[in-house]
């Protein structure tokens, strides 16, 4: 009698080849009334666990004290280098209009040829635009567990209608934004971030199929795919589980919960600091449960594109553990 089994591997990741940037890009934004920034960027510090009362309506542990898991993001203030007013055509969005700010920090230079005249600000006002977004750049020269000065620019798009988000863009131009002003605790988010790169592997570890034994296959092929395919289609298909490139991959993980925003990162760095980052100094965020990336790697939040309709009372948190994570 067949066997009958669900494939191994998702095809729905393919293919699995190497991201094109280190800075993950944001395909889609949801719809949002609220007047701010849709979204901001932290770099990961480690991870640590929680106390808090479950506050699930329909979880058996309803109403009691749980241990979860929480992921540590580092979130220095994200400062506005310039806005895009954006315009719908016959291809998609196209840029209408461009003003860059005046005084940009030098550091940003490193990343890219900055603009000697910024333009106009009363330049936006004049086109017809249909979404308003915010050119933004990190500054993790303000923090010390991440090596590196050169900051990363990504695009926000502002919430609310166009008039009120040019107004808010305006008046954030070469300004600083904090994580505090966009989200507060106990939000739903969508992270996007790159995988930890693992580099070529074979089909196995990349794929989960099964090792053959003596019995099936020869002493040479036991970690090889047992079949590239039949006789017709008289080609091997892009479906047959072959060896690769494994990680490195921009993943997207949907509705994450914020457990909590705070400016002093003592309170969660735990003794010793984190492996391989070291402590927490500038403000930071609590998301419930891992997220994509290795230790200092960048990492993006947006609002939720398909938040769930399960509503939270808030975030009742007890304890954040700062015991040591160096394994003594």
């Amino acid at each position: 009698m067949k066997e009958h089994r669900p494939r191994r591997g998702s095809l729905a990741y393919s293919p699995r080849k190497r991201a094109s940037r280190i800075i993950p890009r944001i395909r889609a934004w949801p719809e949002c009334s609220e007047t701010r920034l849709l979204g901001f960027a932290g770099y990961k510090a480690g991870m640590t666990h929680v106390v808090i009362v479950d506050d699930r309506k329909n979880s058996p542990t309803y109403g009691e004290e749980i241990v979860i898991p929480v992921t540590v993001l580092e979130t220095p203030p994200i400062k506005v280098a310039g806005i895009r007013a954006y315009r719908k055509s016959t291809y998609g969005l196209e840029i209408a209009c461009e003003v860059w700010a005046q005084s940009l920090d030098s550091q940003l230079s490193r990343r890219l040829q900055l603009p000697k005249n910024g333009g106009n600000v009363e330049k936006l006002r004049e086109v017809d635009a249909t979404e308003i977004r915010v050119i933004t750049y990190t500054q993790p020269y303000r923090i010390t567990g991440v090596p590196k000065k050169v900051p990363d620019v990504m695009e926000y798009k502002v919430g609310g209608d166009v008039n009120s988000a040019l107004d808010y863009a305006i008046s954030k131009l070469g300004k600083e934004i904090s994580v505090s002003e966009v989200y507060g605790d106990g939000a739903i988010v969508d992270v996007i971030s790159i995988t930890k790169g693992k580099g070529f592997q074979g089909p196995v570890k990349r794929w989960g199929i099964i090792t053959l034994d003596a019995k099936h296959a020869r002493s040479s092929k036991h970690r090889r795919v047992g079949c590239l395919g039949p006789w017709n289609p008289h080609h091997v298909r892009w479906t047959v589980p072959q060896a690769g490139q494994m990680g490195f991959h921009q993943r997207t993980e949907y509705n994450k919960r914020i457990i909590k925003i705070g400016e002093n990162g003592e309170e969660v760095t735990p003794s010793g600091g984190f492996p391989h980052y070291g402590v927490v100094r500038s403000e930071y965020m609590l998301i419930a449960g891992s997220v994509p990336g290795c230790v200092k790697r960048l990492v993006r939040v947006r609002d939720a594109v398909r938040p769930p309709k399960v509503q939270y009372d808030g975030v009742n948190l007890i304890y954040v553990s700062t015991t040591s994570k160096q394994g003594r």
